[in-house]
């Protein structure tokens, strides 16, 4: 089977070619829906034509795509931040745990660590389950994304009416870190405060793991992780798309 645009064959069944973007005709989506102009009231700063029923290709080649991020009905980003707590207390505990079977506390002394190790575990999953929900209230319940792919990379950008309220929390996690004389917290303050996107770069890209049910995709790199949404109609083509275009990573 061949792409009808750029003559790029394609694996039999599929969607959309892996090379630019193009819809195979007969498979999936009405064509005529695919191919349809922007008008005024999509997208207005962009022209182009779309792929899929929300996704465009700008006329500069670069494929453009909104996405709802419903933050009380997908828990992708409060996973995220469960893991990250868990890495953390994870290499501290072992630390610990080390240390006292070293000077002699025996089996006793690591079983104690465990312990306190699993309720302040608790404790912070608390806090950080109650800290997400005054987030989500305060983003009303959403996370706009704007995401840019290109055959190099993928970003994914914060809306700016949303961006301004992530700016203002970073700045005060930057003042109360001043306050309280940690300077770790003033670092990620600013980093929350600066940080208005962030991108992938393909031939970079270590591991990508599809998380169809939460219509996300992980494109990860080595120091900087990644997260892709689209919407059920677009997720096929968004995910043929990356796992062709990042040919370094693995597969998850």
């Amino acid at each position: 089977m061949f792409c009808q645009n750029c003559g790029n064959e394609v694996a039999e069944g599929s969607r959309f070619c892996n090379k630019c973007g193009n819809q195979i005709s007969g498979q999936g989506a009405d064509d005529a829906q695919a191919q349809r102009t922007i008008g005024e009231k999509d997208l207005e700063e962009f022209s182009g034509q779309y792929v899929t029923p929300n996704i465009v290709k700008c006329d500069d080649g670069v494929y453009r795509w909104y996405y709802d991020f419903n933050m009380y009905k997908n828990p992708t980003i409060l996973i995220t931040v469960f893991k990250v707590l868990g890495l953390s207390f994870g290499i501290v505990w072992m630390f610990v745990g080390i240390v006292s079977l070293i000077e002699g506390d025996g089996l006793d002394g690591f079983i104690s660590s465990i312990k306190v190790f699993a309720i302040l575990i608790a404790v912070f999953a608390f806090i950080g389950s109650i800290s997400y929900l005054i987030v989500a209230a305060m983003y009303g319940g959403s996370y706009m994304v704007l995401f840019e792919m290109d055959d190099k990379q993928v970003k994914h950008i914060q809306m700016p009416k949303q961006f301004k309220k992530a700016e203002a929390i970073g700045w005060i996690a930057m003042f109360v870190g001043l306050a309280a004389g940690r300077p770790s917290q003033v670092g990620q303050g600013l980093l929350v405060a600066s940080k208005q996107s962030s991108t992938s770069i393909f031939e970079n890209v270590a591991s990508v793991k599809v998380r169809r049910k939460r219509n996300t995709i992980h494109v990860n790199q080595l120091l900087d992780k990644n997260q892709v949404y689209a919407y059920d109609e677009d997720f096929d083509f968004v995910e043929q798309f990356i796992v062709s275009h990042c040919v370094n990573a693995k597969m998850k």
